[in-house]
């Protein structure tokens, strides 16, 4: 069932139409015609049952006899079947933050996790008959889709170019928002935005997860330490050989590459050594 138009007259047209008949019916029938003055008022009051305001960003669905026949989806005044049931509702942006939820990720590690999920109605019949409630089914559908997708990725990457959901937001809003457009396109929902509000370890891991992240932050930072050592010594060498101020035999080159070496990657201030002995002639 997809939402269509109703048919629905102007209300400011009808409504000088049935006051002036109702008013003629108590005015003028009794005098001519008094067999018409009830039914002449029944008609005017059932006129006047027929009208119906739409606010701005809202819809009113209508059915008759049970069988859906259109909405009114243009704010204004509008004349209606007055016998046609009527049901509002809202068009208007609507955003909830979903609550934490303590899941696995895709290694197994328990997690917390919450989202902000930012929807509204584009079609005011599926979100009346589809399903029983559109609010209440968006908020499940939102925790559904999050602890699916907490169970796609890992919390962190592990390998190079993995798609984490620490690292990569960007990716996990993305594909946050698509499965919650497949899962709630049935009742007429479109979701404008999903983002992750929260997003960290369960409290009995995570003290040993920032031990590991901190133990991992410190080898990179090794890493490049020592890198940018082996240059320097490397460069220190050939300097000195291309500038000729020494030349270096390989234990000569061994101790001062050992010596550097030390100097450079010590985390620790390095007092120089002097030997004070007396050289043999």
């Amino acid at each position: 069932m997809k939402e269509r138009n109703a048919l629905a007259l102007p209300g400011l047209l009808v409504i000088f139409a049935a006051l002036g008949l109702v008013a003629f019916s108590f005015y003028q029938f009794p005098q001519y015609i008094p067999l018409l003055t009830v039914p002449a008022a029944i008609i005017g009051f059932l006129l006047l049952k027929g009208f119906v305001i739409v606010s701005p960003n809202e819809a009113v669905v209508l059915t008759f006899f049970g069988k859906y026949t259109g909405s009114l989806i243009h704010n204004g005044f509008w004349w209606i079947n007055p016998f046609a049931g009527r049901q509002k509702i809202s068009l208007k942006i609507a955003n909830f933050q979903s609550e934490q939820l303590k899941v696995n990720d895709a290694h197994g590690n328990p997690i917390e996790i919450a989202a902000v999920i930012v929807w509204r109605v584009v079609d005011s019949a599926k979100a009346t008959f589809a399903v029983e409630n559109c609010n209440s089914f968006v908020h499940l559908q939102g925790e559904t889709a999050l602890r699916h997708l907490s169970n796609l990725f890992p919390y962190e990457p592990h390998t190079p170019g993995e798609i984490a959901l620490r690292s990569h937001p960007v990716d996990i809003a993305r594909q946050l928002r698509a499965e919650l457009e497949e899962r709630t396109s049935l009742a007429g929902i479109e979701v404008l935005e999903a983002q992750l509000s929260h997003l960290a370890y369960s409290p009995e891991i995570a003290q040993a997860m920032l031990r590991r992240q901190q133990a991992q932050a410190v080898l990179a930072a090794r890493q490049i330490i020592v890198d940018g050592a082996i240059g320097m010594v490397e460069m220190a060498l050939r300097k000195l050989e291309t500038d000729g101020i020494v030349q270096l035999d390989s234990a000569s080159k061994s101790t001062m590459v050992n010596n550097l070496l030390v100097t450079l990657v010590s985390e620790h201030h390095i007092q120089p050594v002097l030997s004070t002995a007396p050289m043999r002639s």
